[in-house]
């Protein structure tokens, strides 16, 4: 059987639909859980769980001490995941899918820029609307900065992000996981959409994050020498 290989992204661990198909509400319980998920389809099947190295490790690290998780959740994490730093020197990517990239990007910073105009200018106007009703300076600027400005701004950045951020790279952990995937010929595992999309161009295999758990299960149910109940729970007479 063709040993497989995952790179992990952080959000392999910490997705909250991951939680969900695990059965744990907290972070650091899901966490555990996957890990050893992670431990057990290694000892049986010898399938290898890698992070890029230092960038997602840290950011697992980061996640798991900043939600007050235990001391063993951090020993999973360091002896069931494979730590590699991706060769970002000899790792080839086609120019075409730069050029696509900084194409993509430039639509998308466009997009945030209409996005913030149109804001200023819906704001501009509430605020002269506003100023023709009111009977006092005082009265100007407090009501529109509780009826005006603080709805205008949260609707912005909510534009701001969905325009900016969505479905696109947006950090150094997110190209290291599709350059490390790219060098082990291994499918990636995330619940980013610009990982996702990004994997798709460069013919790397995409897991979802909240499908990776029962793929593992999966492997786990046909495993002839695991008592493995197919809920997530490891008996206590497994080796």
């Amino acid at each position: 059987m063709l040993r497989q290989r995952f790179v992990l992204d952080t959000t392999a661990l910490t997705d909250t639909q991951m939680r969900k198909v695990i059965g744990s509400s907290k972070l650091c319980d899901g966490m555990r859980v996957a890990l050893d998920l992670i431990a057990e389809v290694r000892l049986q099947f010898g399938i290898s769980c890698y992070v890029a190295f230092p960038s997602v490790y840290d950011e697992l690290h980061e996640f798991a001490k900043n939600n007050g998780c235990d001391s063993d959740v951090i020993a999973k994490i360091d002896t069931w995941l494979v730590k590699k730093a991706p060769d970002r020197y000899n790792v080839m990517i086609p120019s075409r899918i730069f050029h696509e990239y900084v194409s993509y990007m430039r639509e998308r910073i466009n997009k945030g820029m209409g996005v913030a105009e149109e804001t200023i200018w819906e704001a501009a106007i509430e605020c002269l609307f506003l100023t023709s009703e009111a009977k006092n300076k005082h009265e100007i600027e407090e009501k529109i900065e509780r009826e005006v400005i603080g709805g205008i701004i949260g609707k912005f950045r909510n534009k701001y992000r969905s325009a900016l951020r969505y479905g696109i790279l947006d950090s150094a952990p997110d190209i290291d996981v599709l350059l490390l995937a790219k060098e082990l010929d291994a499918a990636v595992v995330a619940s980013d959409l610009g990982i996702q999309k990004w994997a798709e161009q460069l013919g790397v295999r995409f897991v979802p994050a909240a499908s990776f758990p029962m793929m593992l299960r999966e492997y786990l149910k046909h495993t002839p020498s695991l008592a493995y109940s197919g809920e997530g729970e490891l008996f206590d007479n497994l080796p």
